[in-house]
């Protein structure tokens, strides 16, 4: 508990986000062990670290050091094992593998929305001067930080080369074949929230409000932490569902295919940082 504890008094102070020295090693997120444990079987000589009960495991993809980690759902979850791995690990960049509600009605279960830019959809403050806004305040600079959090640009760029020769699966349909419409793949905005968004409604909202391309429950967390700590990160997301009414059954059934997809490209993108 004492570490912890000093790590988000760390995050409070100026000097973490002035001083950060990285080191040659990328960081891998997922929510929960599906997600994460797709990653772990590409790994090289893995090796299992604990910090403060989070499990993290090291190892390599192709050249490049890496250290996985499963953030548990929620923002607090990702937040804290965030914070873990940057004051343990330091690693150079941060990358989020998993799924997502789908909110463009474009899109379907198995796209990818490659994140470039990630938003709180459930955070609201009323400032001094009684003025609201979506923004969230930077523990360190005590300034507010953009609505929206931007990818870090290079591994954005490295995201939608690579995810060209990548082979992603078609979501299954009810006669037991695959869908022959090929998997889309878009740079877009995904919204974040401590809820599983199952409601039209909701999903109009997020699109009108946002311009939500996806809704999920850990990336603006990831996001501004890494963004305070001035990390690059980049977050990808596989659809699951639409976040509609049916997003349960849908969950249930396209989680696996969606779960591979979005390992599938973070790996790709980390042997593509290592040539």
């Amino acid at each position: 508990m004492k570490k912890v504890t000093l790590i988000f008094l760390l995050l409070a102070n100026v000097s973490l986000g002035q001083h950060y020295k990285p080191r040659p090693v990328t960081g891998l997120l997922g929510a929960f062990g599906a997600e994460v444990a797709l990653v772990n079987q590409s790994l090289k000589k893995p090796k299992t670290v604990i910090v403060d009960g989070i499990t993290f495991t090291t190892g390599r993809i192709g050249n490049q050091r890496v250290v996985v980690a499963e953030t548990g759902i929620g923002k607090v979850n990702a937040a804290m094992t965030t914070a873990l791995l940057l004051d343990h690990f330091r690693p150079q960049r941060v990358l989020f593998t998993g799924i997502a509600g789908g909110t463009n009605p474009d899109l379907q279960p198995g796209d990818i929305v490659i994140a470039g830019r990630t938003a709180h959809h459930d955070y609201g403050s009323i400032t001094d001067k009684n003025t609201p806004t979506r923004q969230t305040r930077n523990a360190l600079t005590k300034q507010f930080n953009p609505v929206y959090f931007p990818a870090d640009s290079a591994l954005l760029k490295v995201a939608e080369t690579v995810v060209k020769g990548v082979s992603l699966e078609g979501i299954p349909l009810a006669s037991g074949g695959v869908s022959n419409r090929p998997v889309k793949v878009m740079t877009g905005t995904v919204v974040t929230g401590d809820v599983f968004v199952a409601s039209p409604t909701k999903v109009s909202s997020l699109r009108a409000d946002f311009g939500a391309d996806a809704t999920e429950m850990e990336g603006a967390a990831v996001a501004q932490v890494c963004y305070q700590i001035q990390v690059p990160h980049l977050i990808i997301r596989s659809l699951s569902d639409r976040a509609d009414a049916e997003a349960h059954i849908a969950y249930d059934k396209f989680y696996p295919t969606a779960a591979r997809n979005s390992a599938k490209l973070v790996i790709a993108i980390v042997q593509a940082l290592g040539k």
